[in-house]
């Protein structure tokens, strides 16, 4: 609502009519990275060491196809 209204009234009005954080339509706003490619990678990785590799052996392995990822995993988060 707030995107397409943008060019009538100001996002700050906007946002505090509606009680929303500025922050929080930047954030939605912003356009997410495709890692579809990625996660494939890190799939085909898990399942070629037969479900045995952990996070560490898996960046390794994507360090060798010059692929960088971060770490952090969320809790709950599955490959």
């Amino acid at each position: 609502m707030i995107h397409n209204n943008r060019h009538k009234y100001s996002v700050s009005a906007m946002c505090r009519v509606l009680q929303l954080p500025r922050s929080t339509y930047y954030y939605e706003a912003k356009q997410k990275p495709n890692e579809s490619h990625l996660v494939s990678c890190i799939k085909e990785i898990f399942k070629a060491s037969r479900n045995n590799y952990g996070t560490h052996k898996i960046e390794r392995e994507l360090t060798k196809e010059n692929l960088r990822i971060s770490l952090r995993i969320k809790k709950g988060d599955t490959i």
